[in-house]
């Protein structure tokens, strides 16, 4: 197994985030992404864990820190099958869009989050 091309931070007490992580592993069968739980013993941040629980962060080898619509388009690129998807994603007209339905993700996800623990 190669080592992981990209590093992805996540809320492993988020059953949303449980759930896309676990798809994101499945996908994942070359593991070039390294998920890391914010939350865990021990886990690794590069910036304050409070701020990398408020929206989604990744970072590609060495490069910058990456959020938002930008770290779910890093992801996919890591991915094989959803590859073409993150690399339409730098065009910047379909980024732009991405990180409004992104934002627009955020402002309902709590309400989602206690759908989901509620068994929804």
């Amino acid at each position: 197994m190669t080592p992981a091309q990209l590093t992805v931070w996540f809320d492993g007490a988020c059953p949303l985030c449980l759930r896309e992580i676990a798809l994101m592993r499945r996908l994942d069968q070359r593991g070039a992404i390294d998920f890391i739980d914010i939350g865990a013993e021990g886990s690794s941040c590069p910036i304050d864990p409070a701020l990398l629980l408020k929206r989604f962060h990744a970072r590609e080898a060495d490069g910058p820190l990456l959020d938002g619509a930008a770290a779910f388009a890093a992801m996919w690129r890591a991915i094989p099958a959803l590859r073409p998807l993150g690399l339409a994603a730098r065009l910047p007209p379909l980024l732009w869009l991405l990180e409004r339905a992104y934002r627009g993700f955020l402002r309902i996800r709590p309400r989602l989050q206690a759908w989901v623990r509620q068994g929804g």
